[in-house]
């Protein structure tokens, strides 16, 4: 016998009797957690994987990623911490610039753990939102499921927004942000990556809570809406001549130093000098942030938790 269990306001209506394993699976929100009950072994074996996009830039990659990895380490002194990065592109150009590459794909890390008999295993995941990254470690954790005895995925950087008594991430993250002092002549550009998926509209519910705090920080986006272009709209008829541009990212990767702050005329910084502002920079990625790594931690320890509590049998 096998169960599941998630953290969230949201349960099946009671007079849905025996639903169909697709409507259960689409009804689990929240951290992810499975017991399988038919798993028989003797001793239990957990471990951790840290699930990241990850970047190809060494110093940044060790001041965001791996010191997150690193925190998580200290905390669980007794378990095993692996990582594991989402893109194989990026997998493949470490291994070509630095001559090998310790990461590998979520797929290949957890079938090593299974080849060396680990029984259990939480998935911390270091996305942002809910998006297209968080969507694939889902599916990991269901591909999966059935080859562990117990197994558990964190929640992303932002993912409740204080709906059905749950808590505020987004105004969570919000208050530990570091953002410059700005003058009335100013403003703060917030560069995140976006996503075609539909979860990219939590970035206007990130704008609509930064609105109730201030009204100097604009968000935009790479891949997303807004873009810069929608955001010098909002300041074309204003007294703003200087621009504080930031990264809203996990690490201040690829993406910041060519689109943000390349030398090319289409780079952010350079739409923004030939709109005749004035560009301040400033270049840390989230990992950097000790309280946001604190959060990180928060959602892992959800996850952790899991693999060593008692046997339960959790109804849906």
């Amino acid at each position: 016998m096998s169960s599941s269990k998630n953290f969230s306001g949201y349960r099946l209506n009671s007079e849905v009797k025996n639903p169909p394993s697709a409507l259960q699976k689409a009804s689990q929100i929240g951290t992810l957690e499975f017991y399988n009950s038919d798993f028989k072994v003797r001793e239990e074996k957990n471990a951790v994987v840290v699930l990241t996009f990850g970047t190809t830039l060494k110093e940044t990659r060790e001041k965001n990623i791996d010191s997150i990895v690193r925190e998580i380490q200290i905390a669980h002194p007794d378990k095993k911490i692996f990582s594991a990065f989402t893109s194989h592109i990026v997998i493949k150009h470490i291994a070509e610039r630095e001559g090998s590459c310790k990461y590998s794909t979520p797929e290949k890390t957890l079938d090593k753990l299974l080849q060396e008999g680990y029984t259990g295993v939480a998935l911390v995941s270091l996305a942002l939102i809910p998006g297209i990254e968080y969507k694939y470690n889902v599916e990991i954790f269901h591909e999966y499921k059935f080859k562990f005895k117990k197994i558990s995925l964190s929640t992303p950087l932002m993912y409740w927004q204080g709906q059905a008594n749950q808590s505020d991430d987004i105004s969570e993250v919000l208050e530990v942000l570091y953002f410059p002092k700005t003058e009335k002549d100013s403003a703060i550009f917030l560069m995140t990556h976006g996503t075609p998926d539909p979860s990219n509209a939590y970035y206007s519910v990130m704008q609509e809570k930064i609105n109730l705090r201030r009204n100097d920080i604009f968000i935009y986006t790479v891949e997303g809406w807004p873009s810069l272009e929608d955001c010098i709209k909002k300041i074309e008829n204003t007294s703003v001549k200087k621009i504080f541009l930031m990264p809203f990212t996990l690490a201040a990767g690829n993406h910041v130093v060519n689109d943000m702050i390349g030398e090319k005329k289409n780079s952010h910084r350079e739409i923004l000098k030939s709109h005749g502002f004035e560009v301040e920079i400033f270049l840390k990625g989230l990992g950097e942030n000790k309280k946001i790594r604190e959060i990180y931690l928060e959602r892992a320890e959800q996850a952790i938790k899991f693999l060593t509590e008692e046997k339960k049998i959790y109804v849906e």
